[in-house]
């Protein structure tokens, strides 16, 4: 039987700390590699576009227009600039233990979803969107989780996430792959050549 001084064994626990350390740093340097390639392949991130820029972009726009932009704040990566009802309005986007979420501090709903990427969070909430959209038109849909509310100085606000801005006209194909994406998660099943399929998987979200 071996004994350990408490200086050798306090080292082997700072050393296992360090490595685990190391693998979350890891981890999470991966996953926002993966979350900024998705949003490059969107059309509406718009890197270090300023608030003020969004806001520009976003004037007499309808209610509903998103982009998504890199975040002006420190401890935050990323930011939804929408149109409300009461004009532009800036959301953080929160990244916390590999997940992201919107910010909870400036919303009224209390628990919010947390995503694998920044891609898949605004598809969530866009679904949610245009559901409540379509069913204050009058259709008599029920919407049993409409999104949530911002609260901005003075007053709240429903935030809706509709119709994003491109930066630029999107081709053809990254058009119809959304559109296809909206149709099916089968993709794999879909009477096309291998090269289309690899194309469509490389964007699995549909907006």
């Amino acid at each position: 039987m071996t004994c350990q001084s408490s200086e050798s064994t306090e080292n082997i626990e700072n050393g296992r700390r360090a490595d685990h350390d190391s693998r979350v740093v890891e981890s999470d340097e991966n996953r926002i590699a993966l979350a900024m390639k998705d949003l490059k392949n969107t059309g509406w991130y718009w890197g270090s576009l300023t608030a003020n820029k969004a806001k520009e972009i976003l004037h007499d726009s309808p209610e509903g227009t998103f982009l998504v932009r890199d975040s002006s704040q420190r401890d935050y990566l990323f930011t939804i600039s929408a149109m409300t009802s009461a004009g532009p309005t800036n959301l953080r986007i929160e990244y916390k233990d590999g997940k992201f979420k919107l910010d909870s501090v400036v919303l009224i709903k209390p628990k919010l979803r947390q995503f694998d990427s920044v891609v898949h969070l605004v598809e969530h909430y866009v679904q949610l969107s245009r559901t409540t959209a379509y069913a204050s038109g009058g259709k008599g849909q029920m919407v049993p989780d409409p999104p949530p509310s911002a609260a901005p100085l003075n007053g709240t606000v429903q935030l809706l996430l509709t119709k994003p801005v491109y930066t630029a006209t999107p081709s053809l194909q990254h058009l119809c792959r959304v559109t296809i994406n909206g149709s099916t998660r089968q993709v794999c099943e879909l009477p096309l050549p291998n090269r289309l399929k690899d194309y469509l998987t490389d964007y699995t979200y549909n907006v």
